[in-house]
């Protein structure tokens, strides 16, 4: 997983700042300058999707058959206080009772913005001497709007930890453990969870805990959607000049159509 991240990462001009890979699904906050999420995304999936396979000997499909989640993140405020979610993860879940110790893929605050990480091509599916890099390098980097990396990952940790002391308490309340390390890599990869999990019904484009701030940044969406609905219906009709708003992902690669400049 780690070696697909960091070739996708590379390969899309994706800044990540911070991640954890559960059992079953899979969390990133990121940076998307260049506008080229959807293909990152795309590309991750399918290589982990047949990578994994390969591994234990499937066909089936491995993803759920939905799009992805992307929410974006308003603030520098939202951005620490979703990836202090994002690392409390496993202890929400009731499956460890801190982060550090989950023994899925995880990203140590201590290791954002400090030094790179080269990540060896693993020995299974991918080839020798196929086109696929030996190595690559992989660095966490501290998302905008921080006065340093120090100043970024002090905050991280501050906040995790506030995270894993609810979550620690919320798990006395109910009279529950935590599953652990070892029962965690006990389980089985063919296995499946009890049916009864409940269904969310919301998918978020928005994160931002100032109300004001998330009021302006749905604005802003209704907005592009309507103006993209308008150079669409243009388009469709034979103005092959309509210009769509800045943040048109499919129009623009697919049929390279003219795009507003980034405010």
């Amino acid at each position: 997983m780690l070696y697909v991240l960091a070739v996708a990462a590379r390969r899309y001009g994706i800044l990540v700042h911070a991640f954890c890979v559960l059992s079953n699904h899979l969390h990133f906050v990121v940076t998307d300058p260049g506008a080229r999420l959807p293909a990152f995304q795309q590309y991750l999936d399918a290589l982990v999707a047949r990578a994994v396979n390969a591994s234990l000997g499937r066909w089936e499909s491995f993803w759920a058959p939905s799009s992805y989640s992307a929410v974006r993140l308003v603030s520098p405020a939202d951005m620490l206080d979703k990836a202090a979610y994002v690392l409390a993860n496993p202890v929400a879940a009731g499956l460890v009772r801190t982060a550090s110790e989950w023994p899925g893929l995880w990203s140590a605050p201590h290791q954002i913005g400090d030094a790179t990480t080269v990540v060896r091509r693993p020995k299974h599916f991918f080839a020798e001497k196929g086109s696929m890099p030996e190595s690559v390098d992989f660095e966490l980097v501290p998302p905008p709007g921080f006065d340093s990396p120090e100043a970024f990952r002090e905050q991280l940790v501050e906040s995790l930890a506030t995270r894993e002391r609810e979550a620690v308490r919320a798990q006395k309340e109910k009279g529950l453990g935590f599953m652990g390390a070892r029962k965690v890599l006990a389980q089985k990869p063919t296995g499946r969870p009890a049916p009864g999990e409940p269904r969310r019904m919301l998918s978020p484009r928005i994160a931002s805990r100032d109300r004001w701030k998330r009021i302006e940044a749905l604005g802003r969406l209704v907005g592009f959607l309507k103006d993209y609905r308008m150079a669409l219906r243009s388009w469709k009709d034979g103005m092959r000049a309509a210009v769509f708003p800045a943040g048109t992902y499919w129009m623009r690669v697919g049929h390279d159509v003219a795009c507003a400049a980034a405010p």
